[in-house]
C-alpha cells in the first residue's frame, strides 16, 4: 500500500511539472506616444491650428498581451491581443474596438504561423521595411488612410519564411465588422447567407530579403457589401491594391522605395498611383534622421498631392525618445488631403506643420 502511495504521488508529481511546463507565457507590452503639432491652413479660410493629434506621433499609442504555449515536436500556440488609445483623450481606437489593432489566437510550426481573428494582413507588412518613416503623423499613411489600418475582422492567415524568402496571405469572411467609421471602421461584417461575396477580402505576400536587401510585393483586394464605406455598397464592387515596396543599406544608412497602386471600382471608378522614397540615417547611437517624400496622383483628374516630411529623433534611453516633424503637403487641383492623418485642409491648399513629442515604450 505504501508503495502504491508513493507511486501514485510521484505520478502525481510528473504530471504537475508537465502542466506548470506547458503553461502560456504572458507579456504585457505597450506604447505611449504623443505630443503638440501646429498645422497651417487647417480649413478652407486658411487658418492654422495647434492641437495634440489622436490618432498617432512617431508611432501610434497601444497596450498588448501575447502569450505562446510549447505544444511539443516543434509546434506552438500562440495569441496576441492589441489595444490602440488615443492618449490625448484616453479613448479607444480602431473604430472604438476593444482589441483593434490585433485580437487572433494561432498555431505556430517550421512550417510557418497559422492565425485566427482580427490579424494584420499582407498590405499592412508589405511596407514596413521600405517605410523609413512608418506611422508617422506626416508620412504616407495621410495620402493612404488604410496602409496604417490594415487589418482585418474574421480572418485566417499564414505567415512563413525559408531561407530568405517568405510567403503569406489572408482570407477575410467579412472585413470589418465595425460600422464606428474613418479609416478603421468601414461597416462591412460580411458573413451573409446568400451572398458570399459580400465584405470577403483577399491578401498576399511575397519577400525576399538579404542582410544588405530587400523586395516585397503584396496584393489585396476587398469587397463591397451592404452598407459598407466610401461607396463600396454592393459584393460587386472592389477596392484593389498592387503593391511594391523594397530597400538597401548604404553603410548605415537605409533607403526604401514603393509603389501602390490602387483600383476602385463602384459606381464611378478610381485609379490611382501611391510613390515613395525615402532614407535613415544614424548619426549615433541616440540621434537619427528619417526622411521622406511620396506622391499621390488620382489618374484622368487633376488631384496630385506631394508630400514631404523629415523627423528627427533623440533616444533618451531603449524606451524613451523625443522626436521632431517636420512636414510639407502641396495638394494641387482639387485635391484636399490633410499634412496630418486625420487632419484638416482646405481644397487646394497646401500644409506645413511640425510636431514635437515624446515616446515611451513598456
Amino acid at each position: 500500500m505504501k508503495k502504491l502511495i508513493c507511486g501514485a504521488a510521484a505520478v502525481s508529481t510528473m504530471l504537475c511539472s508537465t502542466a506548470v511546463l506547458a503553461q502560456s507565457q504572458v507579456t504585457v507590452y505597450g506604447i505611449i506616444d504623443t505630443g503638440v503639432a501646429y498645422v497651417t491652413h487647417a480649413n478652407a479660410a486658411g487658418d492654422s491650428v495647434v492641437k495634440m493629434p489622436s490618432l498617432t506621433g512617431s508611432l501610434p499609442s497601444r497596450i498588448g498581451f501575447k502569450g505562446s504555449e510549447d505544444l511539443g515536436g516543434g509546434l506552438q500556440a500562440l495569441f496576441v491581443l492589441e489595444s490602440g488609445f488615443t492618449p490625448d483623450a484616453g479613448g479607444m481606437g480602431q473604430g472604438n474596438r476593444l482589441f483593434g489593432r490585433q485580437s487572433y489566437v494561432g498555431l505556430k510550426s517550421s512550417y510557418g504561423t497559422f492565425t485566427l481573428g482580427r490579424i494584420l494582413n499582407m498590405t499592412y507588412l508589405s511596407v514596413l521595411k521600405a517605410d523609413v518613416v512608418g506611422p508617422n503623423i506626416f508620412s504616407i499613411n495621410s495620402l493612404d488612410l488604410y496602409l496604417p489600418n490594415a487589418r482585418s475582422d474574421n480572418a485566417i492567415g499564414y505567415l512563413g519564411t525559408f531561407s530568405n524568402f517568405t510567403v503569406g496571405a489572408t482570407y477575410s469572411f467579412g472585413r470589418d465588422a465595425s460600422a464606428a467609421g474613418g479609416p478603421s471602421a468601414t461597416g462591412c461584417p460580411g458573413e451573409i447567407a446568400g451572398n458570399s461575396k459580400a465584405c470577403r477580402q483577399m491578401t498576399g505576400l511575397l519577400a525576399y530579403d538579404t542582410t544588405s536587401f530587400g523586395i516585397t510585393t503584396a496584393y489585396d483586394i476587398l469587397y463591397g457589401g451592404p452598407g459598407a464605406a466610401a461607396g463600396l455598397t454592393s459584393s460587386s464592387f472592389s477596392d484593389q491594391r498592387i503593391s511594391l515596396n523594397g530597400y538597401f543599406m548604404l553603410g548605415q544608412t537605409k533607403i526604401g522605395a514603393g509603389l501602390v497602386d490602387r483600383k476602385i471600382k463602384t459606381a464611378s471608378d478610381t485609379h490611382s498611383d501611391l510613390y515613395f522614397l525615402g532614407a535613415s540615417y544614424p548619426f549615433s547611437a541616440s540621434l537619427v534622421l528619417d526622411a521622406q517624400i511620396s506622391r499621390l496622383s488620382v489618374k484622368d483628374t487633376n488631384k496630385v498631392s506631394t508630400l514631404a516630411v523629415a523627423r528627427v529623433t533623440y533616444s533618451l534611453s531603449k524606451r524613451t525618445a523625443l522626436y521632431t516633424s517636420f512636414g510639407y503637403i502641396r495638394n494641387a487641383g482639387s485635391a484636399a488631403i490633410p499634412l496630418d492623418a486625420g487632419g484638416t485642409v482646405g481644397v487646394g491648399l497646401n500644409q506645413v506643420g511640425v510636431m514635437t513629442g515624446v515616446r515611451h515604450a513598456f
